[in-house]
Parts: structure tokens; C-alpha cells; sequence
């Protein structure tokens, strides 16, 4: 297939970014006709809290190419990107950001890059233009994730990229509750390349994810991806069981044999509330492999459609 016979599809989860969404498809557009492919845009209100989807439907009204579906509820960036990816066609698929922090245009050198062999070319984001806190939070999450899955991840790398539709058909296949897309598709293994690309300071509002919801992020993940946890504590267990007995031995030998008497509570009552809080750590650690077993086994769908602009065709969801 030649370059311009292509169908490019852009996915586009939308969260609080109205203001932005004009000026977003307007580079989009003038992005798309540049490259010379036929495209479509994939727009997933999630639950957005202004007025995301009449912005939507009125682009979509303007433009054939643009597509909406607007989901009955905020169900998470991730679980919207996946609503978009399972109604896409294209050949290729891009996946961005609304905020304009992903540089439109830059989906040419990604769709370049891509035309040289390579299954998935992701944005690499040298200098990025977010918040400290942000950028610290997403270092300590994949250093800690890296541990946790003895993986080797890059914290530069977004979801802004482009895949195949192999790639994209692969993913649909994985329907886990816990997602992240960058890293499923990592997980996958097809051949990646990266390009480096500017990262622009977001033109409207301010990220959804503050720090509380990053940790659950971030605890959600490593849980659905790795089971170490579960080991360290393990390990952390016969440590401590170790440590209590070569001390008890150590009390014995002075008392028997050096008639050195054991004194105070004190001691006792600390080691007692020290061994009863790692048990209730550990017992929490397996309760949330638990409970992320619970929800898996409901067997809920990843996210509801209320709503979609012309232009889907029927059946077109393939979850």
C-alpha cells in the first residue's frame, strides 16, 4: 500500500480542554492534508465537565472526518482511549493528547518514521513543559514500576504515538480494568522506534491527575502488571521471623548461661506492635491483589457510550 492510499486515525481522549479542541483540529487538519492520506478523528468525551461534546458535535457536523462518542461518564484517560481505538479503521493510528501539549505536526515525523519499518513510533518528550511535581511523580513511578517489573522504562515517553493496525488489533484483545496504554503497547513487543519532539506548556486548565490520583495510578498499575510486591513482603516476612528468633535465641543463651535476666515490657510491646504492623501491611498488600481479582472477575465492560456522532459504521465497536 502506497503512502497515500494510507487511513490514518487519530484518537483523542478530551478532558476538560474545550477551548482548545478548534485550534486543535484546525493544525490537525492542516497536519493530515499536508501528509496526503485519507484520515478520520476519533474524539472521546470522557465525562468532560464543560461543554466538551457540543464542541464535538458541531466539529463533527462541519467536518465528516471528525468523529465523537461521548462516554455516559468520566471513566479514566486510558479506559477513553481505548473506546477510541475500538471504532477506529485506520491503517495507522495516532493517539494524543487535547491539550496541545502533543504538537499536532508532529505526527508527520512520526508517520514518517514509522513508513521505514516500524510497527509503533512513540513521541520522545526531551524537555517536558509540565509542572515540577508532575514531572517529579512520573519519575519516581517508573523507577519504582522498573523495579517492581524488572522492566526498563522511559519516563519521556506519553501516549503520543503512532501504531499499525496490527498493533492496534493486538490491543483491542487485551481488556484488563487496570490500563495504561504506552506500556501495554510496550508490553506487546512489536518493533518501536522513537523521534524526538517538542513538548509544548498545556494552552488550557491544568492536569486531572493531582497527586493522590497519580498514586492510584500508579499502585493500580504496578499491581495489575507484576506480582514482586507480593514476594518482597514475603521476603520482608522471613527477615523479620529471622531476626526475632536469632534475637530470642540470643535472650536465651544470656539467661541460661550467663543468668542475665530479661527486663522491661517496653521491648516487648514495641517488637509486638512492630510484627503486628507488618502483618497488616502485608495482609493490605494481598488484599489489593484481591480485590483487583474481584473486579476482573465482574467482568464489567472497560467503558459506556451514550452517545455518537455520525460517521461510525454499525458493528463498528469491536470490543
Amino acid at each position: 500500500m502506497g503512502k497515500g492510499e494510507d487511513l490514518i486515525s487519530v484518537v483523542i481522549p478530551v478532558y476538560g480542554c474545550e477551548m482548545c479542541l478548534d485550534e486543535l483540529n484546525k493544525r490537525l487538519k492542516k497536519t493530515l492534508d499536508e501528509i496526503g492520506t485519507e484520515y478520520e478523528i476519533i474524539m472521546v468525551n470522557d465525562g468532560s465537565p464543560d461543554d466538551a461534546w457540543n464542541t464535538i458535535k458541531r466539529q463533527s457536523e462541519e467536518n465528516e472526518r471528525i468523529k465523537g462518542i461521548d462516554l455516559s461518564r468520566n471513566f479514566g484517560q486510558h479506559h477513553a482511549i481505548t473506546a477510541g481505538l475500538d471504532h477506529t479503521s485506520g491503517d495507522w493510528v495516532v493517539v494524543m493528547d487535547c491539550d496541545l501539549q502533543d504538537r499536532p505536526e508532529n505526527i508527520k515525523e512520526l508517520y514518517g518514521k514509522a513508513k521505514e519499518g516500524y510497527e509503533v513510533v512513540f513521541g520522545k518528550r526531551i524537555v517536558r513543559q509540565d509542572r515540577f511535581l508532575k514531572r517529579l511523580s512520573s519519575k519516581i513511578f517508573y523507577k519504582v514500576y522498573d523495579y517492581l517489573t524488572d522492566q526498563s522504562s522511559d519516563h519521556t515517553i506519553a501516549n503520543f504515538s503512532i501504531s499499525s493496525k496490527n498493533v492496534i488489533d493486538s490491543f483491542r484483545r487485551m481488556r484488563e480494568q487496570n490500563r495504561l496504554f504506552p506500556l501495554f503497547i510496550k508490553w506487546m513487543g512489536f518493533k518501536t522506534a522513537t523521534v524526538v519532539i517538542e513538548h509544548n506548556c498545556r494552552k488550557e486548565g491544568k492536569s486531572s491527575y493531582n497527586l493522590k490520583k497519580l498514586i492510584i495510578l500508579a499502585t493500580d498499575v504496578i499491581i495489575s502488571q507484576s506480582n514482586k510486591p507480593l514476594r518482597l513482603s514475603i521476603q520482608f516476612g522471613f527477615l523479620i521471623s529471622l531476626g526475632s528468633f536469632l534475637y530470642g535465641l540470643f535472650l536465651f543463651i544470656r539467661y541460661f548461661f550467663l543468668s542475665v535476666p530479661v527486663q522491661g515490657w517496653t521491648s516487648v510491646m514495641v517488637s509486638l506492635y512492630f510484627i503486628g504492623g507488618l502483618i497488616f501491611f502485608n495482609f493490605g498488600i494481598l488484599g489489593l491483589y484481591i480485590g483487583k481479582v474481584f473486579n476482573e472477575t465482574k467482568g464489567r465492560p472497560l467503558y459506556l457510550i451514550q452517545n455518537k456522532t455520525e460517521g461510525f459504521d454499525n458493528g463498528k465497536d469491536r470490543r
